[in-house]
């Protein structure tokens, strides 16, 4: 790992992991308890409809649109599946496949595609100082505003009727934490990449869950097996010349695989 230190551009990718990968790592908790594995992959092709959207405005950085329509994708979800009697998940995926399918339009229209089509993919060794100022102000903000959230979103986790006798407004409770999520979501899909997103807010949280029995320590142990993916997956890219976020990725799905031996042995 010395050796990778020595240049800036790994420099700035070591940050960001250490950066995002807690985000994930918390974040996946709730949406693996909520069962929103299917939500939180919709949200990477809401996602690719906002980098398409900001194209077309001629927005300077295709990230503001891409924030701003995962959050409204997210809320407006969020909205219909509260108050339509359609199944969730038929919701989401109308969603889904109008999102994406909106976006691969817009982007394939006079061959612009060839533009955007990193996004897919990530590149996490392309991100700047700037960018890491920027992902240090979202994971204060969002560390702030999960401890505010935390024990509604742990009631309406475990029953919902109940979080709703006990005053607590279930549909802004989702939509903050939904929006949370995109907020996430939106601004390291550059680097993670669209098609694998989605993996990074799954499996930290469904490893853990297969090790631990109580909340804090099933909190605890997703942020850190999200972390040591990250820097695993980091070094492995590097000293392999692979795709960081693809790698990344694989190392979360290893300790799941892991720790899902582990469990299987532990209950003989």
């Amino acid at each position: 790992m010395g050796d990778m230190l020595h240049y800036e551009f790994m420099q700035n990718a070591f940050i960001a992991v250490l950066l995002v990968t807690p985000l994930f790592g918390l974040l996946s908790t709730m949406v693996v308890s909520n069962k929103m594995a299917f939500f939180a992959d919709s949200l990477g092709h809401g996602a690719f409809t906002g980098i398409a959207v900001g194209a077309i405005v001629g927005l300077v950085s295709p990230r503001v649109s891409l924030a701003i329509f995962s959050v409204a994708f997210a809320v407006a979800i969020t909205w219909i599946k509260t108050h339509s009697r359609a199944s969730t998940d038929t919701v989401i995926g109308v969603f889904s496949s109008t999102a994406i399918a909106i976006g691969l339009m817009i982007m394939s229209h006079g061959g612009g595609f060839n533009k955007y089509s990193s996004f897919l993919i990530g590149d996490i060794l392309a991100i700047t100082k700037s960018d890491i100022v920027a992902l240090a102000v979202v994971f204060v903000a969002v560390v702030l505003i999960w401890g505010v959230l935390f024990n509604r979103l742990l009631i309406l986790s475990i029953n919902a009727p109940f979080a709703m006798s006990r005053g607590i407004s279930t549909f802004w409770v989702e939509c903050a934490f939904a929006s949370l999520v995109a907020v996430v979501v939106s601004i390291s899909i550059e680097w993670v990449g669209i098609l694998i997103i989605n993996s990074l807010l799954v499996l930290p949280a469904a490893a853990a869950r297969n090790v631990t029995n109580d909340v804090k320590s099933y909190t605890i142990v997703s942020v850190l097996i999200a972390m040591a993916s990250g820097v695993a997956g980091l070094t492995i890219a590097y000293e392999s010349d692979m795709a960081a976020g693809a790698t990344i990725v694989t190392c979360a799905a290893v300790m799941f695989f892991v720790t899902m031996i582990m469990r299987a042995r532990f209950i003989k």
